[in-house]
């Protein structure tokens, strides 16, 4: 984040000081480029990063209006640093350092993702007390079970971080919780067995939150929140397929367009009028998601439309709303399905209650789409060709979905070749009428190339700071180069998806929802570009492998008299 320094702390003393300072010409600069230079070379801040390099780096400092603007570079890292010096002052200004000289989400903003409100100690801390007040077990205080509890919100502590712009301290403190969850889950699934513990409220609290939650969720977006790019895409996305355009490859752009907007605070101009005649904010990179990520979008354009401008956005607000209560209904269903209306309290309240859900439903972005979707096919999974179907639009929505379908395939049975053969259906045809939107581009060939090339050509050459595995990039002191852990955990998740999908030879709804949330929170360990927004994909079948069972004697049942899940879901 920004880092200030006064003259004094840089150890420099301006030698423009007194009587010499209203000699100068007014608009004349007060110090040197070799001065200013100097001057943000000796911020703490910075000269902690440069002893990463070799000395003497390269340096430009140029004067624009009285803020001196200095770039650092170093061989192969290229630029290293950046900022600002008030002319006037000689005081450091901003001084970004590594990732955060390309990344500006790297540096420190805590309402950048979801609005100040959401990032607040007080609402954030109350979402967490609240999820535990109604999820612990307070009868076994030291259980695994209220273990896994505190390790769904351990990721607010590598969040306080990042929001502080402290990348490297960030991203290795999320993946004590990713991998704790990864090991319960597969523990859960292997075994077959839920974990002992039990919810002490009665329904009723546990609705009552649940409703209350609601609301209050929905008076945070509406009043408090913001849309990010992710969002932004999606309404342009539902916009061009509203009028019959594909939208891989015809986003806004500002190329040589003529502008049609104001500067932002950098001399940028966003706004320009498109080939259609538009005035349009650009987002050249918009289109690079699966096609039910914009179609989920259609409905809150039909209502509310899109100015052309990335404004307030109401379409992306609605469709965030909207997404976040199917997931809920999806979620009660699965409850009232696999275990009655208790565990229909509990997982409904525990994805309300969960304050990463809200930040996500906050930013408005396309990642509350995925989980219900997917939660929705939970509740079919007893039918095949609507399992397959929605898993279809779950994974075009994000690609992580593709991760289970070896498993989900296998349900419940592998000798189910009838069941499998209508999951394939079910699959292709909610794929390819999701896919028709290629259909409006004149060459469908092209279109499909644009789309490989748009989407997954883009997600996998994908550099970012934000995991452990591509800060090499940095060709800095102290930072390894983890490509090769990766790419060796990368084959072991297909690996093991592959395995799953011949593996159990029958599976219940518990494994099912334990090894889905495994492999979720597999893919998420080894992705380059990882974001606290993605922690939603995963959370309803953690949820229910991890929190809401309660204890039986029969490991395949929820209540002792409920019939066994494997029952209730085999295929008629």
């Amino acid at each position: 984040m920004a880092h200030a320094a006064s003259p004094q702390r840089a150890g420099y003393t301006p030698s423009v000081a007194g009587p010499i300072q209203h000699a100068l010409p007014i608009g004349t600069p007060r110090l040197s480029a070799e001065t200013a230079t100097e001057l943000f070379l000796a911020d703490a801040k910075v000269a902690a990063w440069l002893r990463r390099y070799p000395p003497h780096p390269v340096t430009e400092a140029t004067d624009t209006q009285g803020i001196w603007t200095v770039d650092v570079f170093s061989g192969a890292a290229g630029e290293i640093a950046t900022g600002t010096v008030e002319d006037s002052t000689g005081g450091v200004t901003s001084a970004w350092t590594g990732p955060q000289v390309a990344w500006q989400m790297a540096r420190g903003a805590p309402g950048a993702f979801g609005g100040v409100r959401i990032n607040s100690y007080e609402v954030w801390l109350a979402f967490c007390a609240v999820f535990l007040f109604g999820l612990l077990d307070w009868r076994r205080p030291l259980s695994l079970r209220n273990a896994d509890l505190l390790m769904m919100l351990s990721f607010s502590v590598s969040l306080w971080f990042f929001n502080r712009g402290n990348i490297f301290a960030a991203m290795p403190l999320a993946y004590p919780g990713l991998l704790w969850l990864l090991a319960r889950c597969l523990w859960v699934g292997i075994s077959d067995r839920p974990p002992r513990g039990s919810i002490v409220w009665p329904t009723w609290v546990l609705v009552a939150l649940t409703v209350f939650l609601i609301g209050f969720r929905i008076g945070l977006n509406v009043q408090t929140s913001n849309v990010i790019d992710v969002g932004y895409s999606g309404v342009i996305g539902a916009y061009l397929i509203a009028h019959e355009e594909s939208p891989y490859g015809n986003f806004p752009i500002e190329g040589n367009l003529p502008k049609c907007g104001p500067a932002d605070a950098s001399g940028n101009v966003s706004d320009r009028v498109q080939t259609n005649g538009r005035c349009e904010t650009a987002d050249a990179e918009g289109d690079t998601y699966g096609s039910f990520a914009y179609e989920a979008y259609l409905p809150a354009l039909a209502v509310f439309g899109w100015s052309g401008k990335w404004d307030s956005l109401p379409a992306a607000h609605a469709t965030s709303i909207l997404w976040d209560l199917i997931c809920i209904a999806g979620l009660w269903m699965v409850g009232r399905r696999y275990g009655g209306t208790r565990l229909a309290a509990a997982l409904a309240f525990a994805w309300v209650a969960w304050p990463f859900s809200q930040y996500a439903s906050n930013s408005n972005t396309n990642d509350m789409i995925q989980p219900a979707v997917l939660v929705w096919a939970f509740y079919f999974a007893g039918s095949p060709f609507l399992r397959g179907g929605l898993t279809a639009l779950s994974s075009l929505t994000k690609f992580a979905s593709l991760i289970v379908v070896p498993l989900w395939f296998g349900y419940p049975s592998l000798r189910g070749r009838r069941n499998q053969a209508l999951f394939v259906c079910g699959f292709a045809i909610a794929g390819a009428l999701s896919l028709s939107v290629l259909l409006f581009d004149p060459s469908v060939w092209q279109a499909l190339r644009t789309f490989v090339h748009r989407t997954f050509g883009y997600q996998l050459g994908r550099a970012a700071p934000f995991s452990l595995w591509d800060w090499r990039q940095y060709h800095a002191k102290g930072l390894p180069n983890l490509h090769w852990v990766q790419r060796l955990l990368q084959v072991a998740l297909v690996i093991g998806a592959l395995a799953l999908g011949r593996w159990p030879a029958r599976r219940s709804p518990l494994r099912l929802a334990a090894f889905t949330a495994a492999l979720l929170v597999g893919f998420e360990l080894v992705l380059t570009y990882w974001i606290y927004l993605y922690l939603p994909w995963f959370f309803p079948f953690a949820a229910f492998a991890l929190i809401a069972w309660r204890p039986s004697r029969r490991a395949d049942s929820v209540r002792a008299d409920a019939p066994s899940p494997g029952a209730a879901l085999a295929p008629a």
